[in-house]
């Protein structure tokens, strides 16, 4: 594991935090006595602040929080008697099911941008992580740029050439936010409508996100999880089984934490005939299907793709659809529903499905479990930073290949606009540079040296429920450039190519709309106006 860069406390200080946080010296820790709604506001400002979350809560929450008797807290009390219990319950009657009523808030600090995909894997889990639209990269963390240094390429004759490319590459981005930032000024003026908090606001996030791709996949980043025991068991299997080095050694520190807050849940990770044989038989799929994919695919070159591409649909799907939306108020068998369904017009298909959406007044507004059954499966090239923000999407199956630089990137229009196309492919191109030298020694690791804005391919396999949230979160006009582009093709494939047209009309809140000129700037306004009201 990487050194991790602590932080400095005052005695007081450190007097609270024990109360609340199982450790204060680690980059892994759970939080433990605070009101649920305390840990998950503590979260949302937490993707959205440089700070650490223990700083965070001290600075912004403690304050508002009556402490006063909490000073002989013990995450312990009552731990024995619970765990007598849960060995009675799980281990004699084999109830999997009860480790799906324990939570923890969990926080993962200066991870990796690699990593923060594997700690994200999981569906039945909530997640936060820090946003590269808040927060800048040029500012250093123990006197260093935040990446990840990995022991061994560092112990390695390739160890300071690392260090050297990559304190480039950020320089080459800190160079930049400031240039960024006054051009978007001189193109987008302020006007009096809005506070300068606002506009400063909106323009630093149009500059970030305009040369975020300039930062290599070894950036750090912090992600605070909610799960239940039987989720973060699964997810330690996984990391612990996993080539990169960095997620088998994350893992130990997860496992620490977790048990000094649900230790019984977790007491098979790592039992030889439990979470080794889990261990071993991820390790033994992942190397026979490695081997025979290299046996069958060596020398092939991928063809030339659209962005994005739909490669399979039910032509049908519409007339299921309509059947199960029918199906709650009738008494009818689903075969013979489909088969009415099938002598209908065309009218009265898309009268059901109307009906069935409702008025729907925001995207807030879901729609039911009928649309379900139809199925989309995407494949998609995307830059890297796009499909960050697409993988969190949970309710859907999910896969993505190595991120390499085989496939190019993707330069912002606005960074030509500003002058500066130079200055950003001399930064990926040191990053190419730097990916293939680690290549041979470090497979694994050489995914860190990266950028952002090198495409990375995933397929999307989604179900018409799911893509209407999906599609309508993230096509909306606050959202970065490069996956509203995605799903706006996504959602006019399933309307043009699939022909669904009626399932496609029924997510309403698809934004089509050009680029705006501050994505962010609406929603900093609404933001605004929501703490002038909360104010007394």
């Amino acid at each position: 594991m990487a050194v991790y860069i602590g932080e400095d406390f005052t005695s007081d200080e450190e007097d609270i935090l024990r109360r609340y946080f199982t450790n204060l010296d680690g980059p892994v820790f759970a939080l433990v006595n605070l009101p649920e709604v305390v840990k998950g506001a503590l979260f949302a400002r937490y993707s959205r602040s440089p700070k650490s979350l223990r700083r965070l809560f001290l600075d912004e929450f403690v304050g508002d929080l009556d402490i006063t008797g909490d000073l002989s807290v013990d995450a312990t009390i009552g731990l024995e008697r619970a765990e007598q219990l849960y060995q009675r319950v799980f281990l004699e009657y084999g109830d999997d099911s009860v480790a799906q009523l324990g939570g923890v808030h969990l926080a993962c600090e200066q991870a990796s941008n690699i990593l923060t995909k594997i700690l994200e894997w999981g569906r039945l889990a909530a997640y936060l992580e820090q946003s590269t639209r808040y927060i800048a990269y040029d500012s250093r963390l123990g006197g260093r740029y935040r990446y990840y240094r990995d022991p061994e390429v560092l112990t390695s004759p390739l160890g300071l050439r690392y260090v050297a490319e990559m304190d480039g590459m950020f320089d080459a981005y800190a160079e930049l936010v400031p240039v960024m930032q006054d051009f978007f000024r001189e193109q987008f003026p302020k006007t009096d409508a809005d506070s300068d908090f606002v506009y400063r606001q909106a323009i630093k996030a149009k500059a970030l996100d305009s040369i975020r791709g300039m930062l290599p996949a070894a950036s750090l980043s912090n992600v605070g999880i909610y799960g239940t025991g039987q989720t973060y068991e699964m997810l330690l299997y996984r990391m612990r089984s996993h080539p990169l080095p960095e997620s088998r050694a994350y893992a130990d520190l997860m496992l620490t934490e977790l048990r000094k807050v649900i230790p019984s849940f977790l007491r098979r990770v790592d039992l030889p005939d439990r979470g080794e044989v889990w261990r071993d038989y991820f390790e033994d799929r992942e190397t026979a299907m490695g081997s025979i994919a290299t046996k069958l695919f060596r020398g092939v070159e991928p063809e030339d793709v659209p962005e994005v591409t739909l490669v399979d649909f039910d032509p049908d799907a519409e007339i299921k659809a309509v059947a199960s939306m029918l199906y709650a108020y009738t008494d009818l068998p689903e075969t013979q529903l489909e088969t009415r369904v099938r002598a209908m017009s065309v009218e009265d298909r898309i009268a059901v499905i109307r009906a069935y959406e409702g008025d729907r007044k925001n995207r807030r507004h879901k729609p039911g479990r009928a649309l379900e059954r139809p199925q989309y499966r995407f494949d998609v090239l995307a830059d890297y930073g796009a499909f960050r923000d697409l993988q969190r999407h949970r309710m859907l199956t999910l896969e993505w290949q190595k991120l390499t630089t085989r496939h190019g990137y993707v330069r912002p229009p606005a960074v030509d606009a500003a002058g500066q196309a130079e200055a950003f492919d001399e930064a990926l191109e040191r990053s190419a540079d730097l990916h293939d030298d680690l290549l041979d020694d470090f497979p694994e690791q050489a995914s860190y040296a990266v950028s952002l804005a090198y495409k990375v391919r995933f397929y999307m396999h989604v179900n018409a429920r799911a893509a209407t949230h999906m599609l309508e979160l993230r096509s909306g006009p606050q959202g970065h450039p490069a996956y509203r582009r995605v799903a706006q093709e996504m959602h006019r494939l399933i309307a043009e190519k699939a022909g669904h047209r009626a399932i496609a009309e029924g997510m309403r809140f698809v934004d089509h709309s050009a680029e705006p000129a501050l994505e962010r700037l609406d929603a900093e306004r609404a933001a605004e106006q929501r703490r002038s009201v909360q104010q007394p």
